[in-house]
Parts: structure tokens; sequence; C-alpha cells
């Protein structure tokens, strides 16, 4: 018998970052020695006051529903973190805890978008953006963030997408694909336009805590009140506290709509998982050490390998400011390398190099490619000499 699937399912594009993961982990259970630059997430473990705090809380019998916007003790830590980190305030009722920060784009536009309603999303973006909008019956409305321009787009950009049928606007700051910081002044101008044609903006935080050199890190919802009412952060412990796989995010804003998120997430995942709640409230109101620790093994990193990157013929790489992936344009050295654009290139590279990266097309820049520095140095400089091994082979 055959079955039919819904045409929304038809519509989506498989994640890219999960694609290459898989194919990597492929060979390396054939025997390949594999470096994979692909990973979305820190190689570092939980920081162990954390896990300890989940493992009491099971212990003492706290493995049970929760209500479904998330733990009151859990809300107000993250009231605290937006107070002392961003300066704004938010009652409980303007939080929701999800399961993850995907959850929480997922169910904020669930919520928000209507059939046909429009999105405008920043090229790159992160490749799950445009296929939650979809799946939600809106259409995904694209502004290119030029390279010359750290890949951040500008007011006059974003005025022109507008349309009577826009709802909201991504920014991602810290961003992934790219690792560029918006500043106040950025962000205030892309928010002005915003207020001036009534658009939701949708502030995806989850990087925040990755940032390097003399850049800051601003949310768009502290700059005025007027801003803070028209946004929604998202954000969460998966990349500040290495929790990737505990899934807890949140989102702050508007309370009507985080009523909304609450009772949709009540009929389709009840509650974040119990324990993980738990270890969040450690995360954010504990030590904060192992996050600094973390931010500034990542920026020892870039140091190092953003230069050495450069220095690979065909390679031109803008340094990142935060997050940790670097996002050069790779189309040069695709070219001298004889392939015909740089998915092959990252295709090949993988087969005869034994280097996983991401294609940039997956992020909507087919002439880059997403590398993370997300793993040891030793790792990362071997990966950065294969891959000048493999342009100077094959040009």
């Amino acid at each position: 018998m055959e079955f039919q699937l819904a045409s929304r399912v038809g519509a989506l594009t498989p994640s890219s970052t999960l694609a290459i993961t898989a194919k990597a982990k492929e060979l390396k259970a054939q025997g390949k020695d594999v470096i994979g630059l692909g990973a979305g997430e820190p190689d570092f473990n939980t920081p162990q006051h954390i896990i300890d705090a989940a493992v009491k809380s099971m212990n003492e019998g706290f493995t049970k529903y929760t209500p479904s916007g998330g733990l009151p003790e859990l809300k107000k830590e993250i009231a605290s973190k937006l107070k002392l980190d961003q300066g704004i305030e938010y009652k409980p009722n303007e939080i929701i805890v999800t399961n993850g920060a995907k959850h929480g784009l997922y169910t904020l536009f669930q919520v928000l978008l209507n059939e046909g309603d429009e999105v405008i999303i920043p090229i790159p973006y992160w490749v799950s953006y445009p296929e939650q909008v979809k799946l939600a019956g809106g259409n995904p409305v694209y502004v290119e963030g030029l390279e010359q321009n750290y890949f951040k787009i500008t007011p006059e950009q974003l005025k022109e997408k507008i349309s009577s049928r826009t709802r909201a606007v991504i920014i991602n700051s810290p961003s992934n694909p790219t690792g560029m910081v918006y500043s106040k002044e950025e962000l205030k101008a892309l928010g002005d336009v915003c207020l001036e044609n009534g658009i939701l903006i949708i502030s995806d935080e989850i990087y925040e805590k990755l940032i390097y050199g003399n850049t800051q890190h601003v949310s768009i919802a502290e700059i005025s009140e007027e801003l803070k009412q028209q946004t929604i952060i998202i954000n969460g412990v998966s990349k500040s506290h290495s929790m990737t796989g505990w899934r807890i995010g949140y989102a702050a804003g508007n309370s009507k709509i985080i009523n909304a998120m609450t009772d949709l997430a009540s009929h389709s995942t009840s509650n974040p998982t119990t324990p993980a709640q738990y270890a969040s409230i450690a995360a954010y109101s504990g030590s904060q050490e192992a996050v600094e620790m973390m931010r500034t093994a990542f920026e020892e990193r870039l140091e190092i390998i953003h230069a050495k990157l450069n220095d690979i013929p065909g390679f031109s790489c803008v340094k990142p400011q935060g997050a940790f992936y670097l996002f050069p344009n790779a189309k040069e050295a695709a070219r001298i390398s004889g392939c015909k654009d740089v998915d092959e290139f990252a295709e090949v590279l993988l087969t005869e190099a034994n280097v996983a990266v991401v294609p940039g097309s997956g992020f909507g820049a087919p002439d880059n490619l997403r590398l993370s520095y997300a793993t040891s140095l030793d790792q990362l400089e071997e990966a950065i000499s294969r891959i000048q091994q493999f342009v100077n082979r094959r040009s």
C-alpha cells in the first residue's frame, strides 16, 4: 500500500548540517580518519555542577510533568539573566521555556503566521529558518547580507522587502553561519524600520555568550521600550553552557504571543524535560566560569585558524566576531580544484581529503563553506592542512 504524505513535508529541504554530519559519521564507521567541521555544538562536556543538579532533581523525585510553559523557578532565573545581561525586565507570563531554541522558533511561527504571510530572512541564514516558516504556511522573503558589509543587511534593504503581508523579520546576532554581530547603531536603524511598519522582530540570540575581541553583544530589545515591545527574544542554554542535548531554550516577549505559544506547547510537547529544566536553573544561577572558559578557548582557536584558512589558495574569509564558525568564500578554490561549484568541492573534500565541511548553499550562500571550530586545535590545524594540500594537489 502506498501512503501519501502531507504536502507540507514535500516542501521541506533536508538539513545540510545534519546531512554532512551523518555522512562523516558513516565514513568514520568505515574506518576513515575523518575530521568533522560540521558540528553546531561546543566540544566541551556540560559543566559538572549542571549535571549534578539534574541528578539531584531526579533522585529527589522531580521526574513528573511541569507546567507547559516551564518551571516557575526556571522562568525566574531566565528573567534574572535578562535583567543582568540586557537590563530588561520580563514577567513570568512573558517567558516560555521550550524544548530547545529551535522548538521556540517553530512554536512562534506556528502561532504567528497565517497562510501566505511573509517573514523576512537575511542571507546567509540558519538552515531551519525558511523551513519552519514554510511549515507554518508562511513565505520566506530573502534579503542578502553582502560579504563586503560583513554579511549584514541594511535598513534600506529591509525597507525594499516589506509588503502588506510582512509579519516579521529575523535578526540572528551573533550569526550562524557567519559569526557576524550587529552593533547597537545598526540594530537601532533596523528597529526603526520595523517600528514604522509594525513588523515583529525575532531576535535569535543563542550565541550571545560567544563574542570575541572588543565586540559587544546587544539585544535589540534593550535599545528602547518600544523595541522591547516589538521583539521576541529566542535564546537558551545549548551553546552558552554546552547543553545542546538537554534541549532547553526560551522565548521572551509579548504576553499574548507567549501565551499562545504555551497553549500550543500544551498540545504538542506537554512540557520541556523536567530534569533538564532543573539543570538549566543551575546553569543560570550557578558559576559562569565554564562559560568564560569555553569562550576563551573558542577565541584562541579563531585567532590561529582564521589566518591559516586565508592562506589557502582561493579562500577568502571575513573574520567572525562571535559564534564558532568560519564562513569563507571558496568559489575560486572550487574553480582551481576542478570542481563545478562549492557544493562539489565540499563533497570531494570529504571523500578525498577526509574533511567534512558544510556547503554554504544550505545557508543561501552557494559560494561559501561553513567550518565549525568547535573541535580541538590539533584537529583544526590538521583539517586546514588537509584542505590546503587538497587544493594544491588538484590545482
